[in-house]
């Protein structure tokens, strides 16, 4: 994603200071920080970071980091694929970067940050380690690493424990270093170029936050909320809901029902008008359908935010586990049943629990609103999966009533601004899983957040007169 440049003087590449925070992180972006987040930061500067790139690997999203990277100004930020929080900064480019520790500045183009510079800023550490395939000494910090080239003449001098710091050469000359790392050092874990990125871990959340909070969903039942302990259950009402979980992030109004001709519960459907209403969660990865006449509960709607989606930054990522009810298993705090479907649940693995459901309806947008092609939903009785078509994701519908075909209702276009490179083909579980009673045919939307102008929409709609 690249938006047109609108730079501000000052802002040329390599010009922005950010503050280093060894263990914390760097400028606006903080360790264990989700990607919405990090996204929202980088849309209330858009003069500086008019330049990001969004990368992942589609054929398995949960295997591999979701890069956001900022290449004018030399730095990524990786995220934990699965929790999808901040776990790894990286300062690939120093000279592009400026940071400022305490009172200090290092890197960018007019502070060489050289070994000893770096030595005398953060002042004595136990020797490093030398990598004799990459040619790279990295020098350790709580929290932070260093990685230095060091030149084929120089080998010698890089021995593990026998290199006399700082480092300098017979020359007298001091390598430069080429690569930054900031990560959580609560764990003691060593982390720098190679397998040694690889160590870097999310930061512990707070006891009793509610991120990723695991959400179970019984078919035709209801959700439970483990964290919190709240029960809702199909058929409730907004106040039930209100009282539950709070004021909703917003409400949308649906106005049309573009699937009502699929319905089986009326061979001649005589209107597609819909007075049905949402709440949204959007913190929680959830949205909830209202029938617009009996003010109930028809659908549940969990956000797994996969990337590649049109829905991806929209929600913060919901951590659901659905189970049939008829596995009459007592489902405790911290455990997941058998059999259970979640977000990190391949295709293959969902047909081996429910079986082939035959042919798939065809959902699309088009490729001026989605280039990421078209999806296809799968029915069983009690649920529906959205598949992505050549990334397999999509969402997922559960009903209390069995259906032959899902009543699914399109979202409203969206834009997605989003690089996505090498594309191949993924048999990932959908990126959306919808919770729904009978007849509910509509799945939620929001609009994407725009990375040019627009800025994320606020909801005008007000609570539905009951």
């Amino acid at each position: 994603m690249q938006r047109p440049r609108r730079r501000c003087e000052g802002t040329a590449m390599g010009a922005i200071v950010l503050d280093l925070r060894p263990g914390g992180g760097i400028g606006p972006f903080n360790l264990g920080m989700p990607i919405c987040e990090a996204f929202s930061q980088i849309e209330q500067q858009p003069n500086i970071y008019d330049v990001v790139h969004v990368k992942y690997f589609d054929e398995e999203p949960l295997k591999l980091d979701i890069v956001v990277s900022l290449p004018d100004h030399g730095f990524h930020l990786r995220f934990d694929p699965w929790s999808q929080r901040l776990r790894l900064i990286e300062v690939f480019d120093v000279k592009r970067l400026q940071m400022r520790y305490a009172t200090s500045l290092i890197g960018g183009p007019s502070t060489l940050a050289t070994f000893v510079a770096v030595y005398a800023l953060f002042g004595p550490t136990f020797p490093g380690i030398y990598d004799k395939d990459r040619g790279i000494y990295t020098l350790f910090y709580p929290g932070l690493s260093f990685a230095f080239p060091i030149p084929s003449q120089y080998t010698d001098c890089c021995h593990d424990g026998e290199v006399e710091l700082p480092l300098e050469f017979p020359d007298g000359t001091t390598p430069v270093a080429c690569r930054v790392s900031v990560y959580d050092g609560s764990a003691d874990s060593k982390v720098g170029v190679g397998l040694l990125m690889d160590k870097a871990s999310v930061p512990p959340l707070p006891i009793g936050n509610l991120y990723m909070e695991e959400v179970h969903a019984k078919l035709g039942d209801e959700l439970w909320f483990t964290v919190g302990g709240q029960h809702i259950p199909f058929a409730a009402s907004p106040q039930d809901v209100w009282s539950e979980l709070g004021r909703p992030c917003g409400i949308h109004q649906k106005q049309v029902d573009q699937m009502v001709i699929h319905s089986s519960s009326d061979p001649h459907p005589r209107t597609t008008l819909c007075g049905d209403y949402f709440y949204n969660y959007f913190t929680r990865g959830l949205d909830i359908l209202f029938d617009g006449q009996t003010h109930k509960i028809k659908k549940f709607v969990l956000h797994t935010n996969y990337p590649g989606h049109p829905d991806f930054n929209s929600y913060i990522k919901c951590n659901f586990a659905i189970y049939g009810p008829e596995s009459g298993e007592t489902i405790k705090e911290g455990e997941s049943p058998k059999n259970c479907i979640t977000p990190n649940t391949k295709w293959e693995q969902v047909k081996e629990i429910l079986g082939d459901c035959g042919r798939a309806a065809i959902q699309t947008q088009g490729s001026a609103s989605n280039p990421f092609g078209s999806t296809l939903v799968y029915g069983y009785p009690n649920i529906a999966f959205e598949g992505g078509g050549r990334r397999g994701w999509g969402k997922t519908t559960l009903e209390k009533v069995p259906q032959a075909l899902p009543r699914y209702s399109a979202p409203e276009p969206v834009t997605l601004h989003l690089k996505k490179e090498n594309p191949v083909s993924s048999r990932m579980l959908p990126l959306l899983c919808a919770v729904s009673a009978p007849y509910a045919s509509d799945m939620a939307w929001r609009w994407h957040p725009s990375y040019k102008e627009r800025p994320l929409p606020k909801t005008k709609s007000t609570e539905p007169s009951m």
